[in-house]
């Protein structure tokens, strides 16, 4: 057969391709039936050149196709997905380009965010790609990328860990959008746009990414210098450590550049903010805790930023704009409005023995007790007041004991030494008075954990400096300016109506017409509405077991030169 003859022209071929592979059929039979020799050779001269160049193609797809569905068969949601798409990719083709880019270039930024920077190696998977050479290989690295995707996605929007895992007191409901519904969407929408959002949008993510990134550069140039070398020091005093210290507290940021060797008024006001920055008293002089705080090492404070990253992407949905924030390291209670404080009040929280540690949870508080009774909860009773009560029955007298039934037994009438933690049948009670143990308000965002914020008649423990006292619940330090700030949002004359119903002595229900969302949360590491970092102590060794798991999945605190 003569490839070069007239009779095989380009036309020919392509026709009688085009027929040889889709046959019309005439009267039932196929066309080529009752066709002229000639143009029976042009099909079987089109059918050969097909097999010759097309079979490659087709073994290639083929290749790519079964080697995406082989990789993405060890993931429900990746099979799902490419399975949905008849296993095409959304990564290998030319015109896959800007998605590929947009990956590379927030996976080049993932260490800025607290990721593991080698999880996201934005050169290796480049690396990787190019080396990529066969259809198979391809198909694999294909998976291989959207797996990242979403992993990187699932990490930056909600976080690394599982909070409960790592601290079983962290009862927080993380807000996981789907695997697969994210990849979905990231398919129909801008690719830059698409990973630009996926981080938290919080003002407080931003302004800690910017502390971050911050003191980055600063412990690249040497941070902050060498540690103070002293027990104490006070105003008054001269010498190598009080330039030790005016040196760090120069490279802090506390303290204006200054030639001086004595702890004189201006190094008093900067030691008072350095206090004031870490929830100290406030007293100007160096003892021993404000100089452990001093001390710290910078790669410590960045840890304490990158812990704060993580738990603020376990929150990450809407707070509510007018919502109550209770930082426990903080020991505050305040209620924010547009990313505002409007009102701030300190708190008591729980003391450090693991079961008396407050959770940290969000909820929505719906009302106000005002005069409240306190039902004493059953590990209190069995804890603590039922071996006072076996020792002597006349104990904790302020306190009723309650059957089943709510009503009042005689102490006289229980064999208190008969019962264990187990067997005892009682509840205890104690009636609203000024003595109450949850003072004349109570706070309520009902949940399992029994938790709420109250008054107490207890206030000279709200002038500690670490304010950890509480069996979990959170005591207010001005209660009832808190109310009068929940109030004022459904009452011309909140206050007057608050002391309408505290005058009486009987216990009152108050709805709130708007509830309001309130979040527990732990913050060794927070900015101020100035945007200024502040520092809290790791009162329950939280933040130190978050960090260690962070590190173990590859998270690292670095250096940036430059």
């Amino acid at each position: 057969m003569d490839f070069h003859g007239r009779e095989f022209r380009y036309l020919d071929i392509v026709l009688a391709a085009l027929l040889w592979q889709h046959p019309i059929l005439f009267c039932g039979e196929p066309m080529f039936v009752s066709l002229s020799s000639r143009t029976i050779r042009l099909f079987l001269t089109a059918s050969l050149l097909l097999s010759v160049f097309a079979a490659p193609a087709a073994a290639q797809v083929t290749a790519f196709r079964q080697a995406v569905a082989e990789a993405a068969a060890r993931d429900e949601d990746l099979a799902a997905f490419y399975r949905a798409r008849e296993f095409q990719g959304i990564w290998s083709g030319t015109a896959d380009r800007s998605r590929r880019n947009a990956l590379m270039a927030a996976f080049a930024s993932a260490a800025n965010h607290g990721l593991p920077a080698a999880e996201y190696d934005a050169n290796a998977l480049m690396a990787q790609l190019r080396a990529a050479s066969t259809p198979a290989d391809q198909g694999r690295m294909e998976v291989e990328l959207s797996r990242l995707f979403m992993s990187y996605a699932r990490d930056i929007q909600t976080g690394m860990l599982r909070p409960s895992a790592v601290v079983s007191a962290i009862k927080r409901e993380v807000p996981y959008r789907s695997r697969l519904g994210t990849l979905q969407a990231f398919t129909q929408s801008n690719p830059a746009g698409f990973l630009r959002g996926l981080p938290p949008s919080s003002p407080e993510y931003t302004r800690l990414m910017r502390e971050k990134l911050r003191l980055e550069r600063l412990l690249g140039t040497g941070g902050w210098g060498p540690a103070v070398n002293a027990r104490s020091l006070a105003p008054g005093a001269t010498g190598d450590k009080v330039v030790g210290l005016r040196n760090r507290l120069i490279a802090m940021g506390f303290l204006e550049r200054t030639a001086t060797q004595t702890y004189d008024a201006a190094i008093q006001t900067a030691v008072q903010r350095f206090q004031q920055a870490h929830g100290m008293v406030v007293d100007g002089n160096v003892g021993a805790s404000t100089m452990r705080e001093l001390n710290v090492p910078m790669a410590s404070r960045l840890q304490s930023v990158i812990v704060a990253m993580e738990r603020e992407r376990w929150i990450n949905r809407p707070r509510g704009e007018r919502h109550i924030w209770v930082n426990l390291t903080d020991f505050t209670a305040s209620i924010v409005d547009n990313d505002r404080v409007t009102f701030s009040t300190r708190s008591v929280i729980g003391a450090i023995p693991k079961d008396r540690e407050t959770p940290e949870f969000s909820d929505v508080m719906e009302f106000m007790v005002i005069n409240p009774s306190w039902y004493v909860p059953r590990s209190i009773i069995t804890k603590e007041y039922l071996p006072m009560l076996q020792n002597n029955p006349n104990a904790v007298r302020q306190l009723d004991i309650t059957d089943g039934n709510g009503r009042t037994v005689s102490r006289s009438a229980i064999d208190f030494s008969q019962y264990t933690a187990s067997t005892f049948p009682f509840s205890m009670r104690q009636g609203p008075s000024r003595g109450n143990a949850l003072g004349l308000v109570k706070f309520i965002f009902p949940n399992k954990h029994n938790i709420y914020l109250h008054d107490t008649p207890s206030k000279s423990l709200f002038g500690r400096e670490v304010r950890a006292f509480s069996h979990g619940c959170i005591r207010l330090s001005d209660p009832f300016d808190f109310a009068y700030a929940l109030l004022a949002k459904q009452e011309s004359d909140p206050e007057g109506f608050f002391q309408a119903h505290l005058r009486p002595g009987r216990e009152e229900r108050v709805d709130l017409n708007e509830p309001v969302p309130v979040h527990l949360v732990y913050r060794t590491a927070f900015t101020n509405v100035t945007g200024s970092l502040q520092f809290r102590r790791d009162i329950y060794n939280r933040d130190a077991r978050i960090w260690n798991a962070l590190a173990r999945e590859g998270v690292a605190v670095r250096a940036v030169q430059g």
